[in-house]
């Protein structure tokens, strides 16, 4: 997938995230405000805290597509991974806050919500649920961590809202009934969106920070990789293979056997040949460094690595 192209989505994505969090945090609050409803007010909240993830996904993504600088040769794909770090600190602390008030609401004068509390919190459910599979399915298809931390934050917002819902219906049916308990039902969903809110962070955060830290494929993940270089004519043998996850995209690092008999310019156009299937054959693969060394059929005396210079480096 062309670069512009991706971006492009990702974006479109994003701004999904922004333009529907901001229409269903307003109605959220209004509605809550107006039916005395804490669980929706809190789960308004939460939704006004997606808006200000989406927006750091996308600053995310724009930084990622930059292409390679003086400073950053390997590019800028981490950026992603940092802006999906910053959405799990933004949810943490939105989990906090609601936590806070749901149990200051605890001790307060209580009334139930009105009906219009339910349908706002039904209505909230079904359209995060489709901007949770719209997201994620799109972040996949990308290989963006930030869109599916992102998608996340929505699933999250369907269990908040599925938690008022509880909430806010056992409140009004205590009213109803003259059961008083069942009016603290409201603030006590309160408190569990805030731990459903908390324990999403924490998954995001620790993923994220997988991520970020140079993540290397594991063998079972770099089987067509080795293939592909194995199939170039002239490798006799890799020596070493890493392939590091950088965001959205992969970096190779790969030292090749080949002929020690051959010239220096033949074992050049090997290692060009190789970079060249890999980056053709692999969407997600952004660069390759090939390192060419004397083959050895000894395994007891593998040779010391030979890299090329500088013109002899794919």
């Amino acid at each position: 997938m062309a670069v512009d192209n991706r971006l492009a989505k990702a974006q479109f994505g994003a701004w999904v995230g922004i333009v529907g969090n901001l229409a269903l945090a307003a109605a959220k609050l209004l509605i809550g405000w107006l039916a005395k409803s804490q669980a929706l007010i809190a789960d308004a909240v939460h939704s006004a805290s997606d808006v200000v993830g989406s927006v750091a996904v996308l600053i995310g993504l724009r930084a990622a597509d930059r292409p390679p600088d003086e400073d950053h040769p390997y590019g800028h794909g981490k950026a992603e991974s940092v802006a999906a770090i910053i959405v799990s600190v933004l949810l943490a602390l939105v989990g906090v806050e609601i936590g806070s008030a749901s149990v200051k609401s605890l001790f307060a004068p209580l009334e139930p919500p009105g009906m219009a509390a339910v349908w706002a919190a039904v209505g909230s459910m079904i359209v995060k649920e489709w901007m949770f599979r719209y997201k994620y399915n799109l972040g996949k298809k990308l290989n963006s961590p930030s869109l599916i931390a992102n998608a996340w934050e929505h699933r999250s917002d369907v269990f908040s809202s599925f938690a008022a819902l509880i909430g806010i219906g056992g409140a009004i049916l205590g009213g109803r009934l003259d059961i008083p308990w069942l009016l603290y039902l409201d603030p006590i969903a309160g408190i569990f969106v805030s731990a459903l809110v908390l324990k999403m962070a924490y998954h995001i955060m620790m993923e994220s920070i997988h991520n970020t830290l140079d993540h290397v494929l594991h063998e079972e993940e770099t089987v067509e990789l080795r293939r592909a270089i194995e199939a170039v004519p002239g490798v006799k043998r890799i020596d070493s293979f890493r392939a590091r996850e950088h965001g959205h995209y992969q970096i190779v690092d790969v030292k090749i056997g080949v002929d020690p008999h051959i010239t220096v310019e033949a074992g050049h156009r090997i290692a060009k040949q190789v970079k060249r299937e890999l980056m053709a054959q692999f969407s997600a693969v952004r660069d390759v460094f090939v390192h060419v060394n004397p083959y050895d059929p000894r395994p007891e005396e593998k040779p010391a690595d030979v890299q090329a210079p500088p013109d002899g480096q794919a």
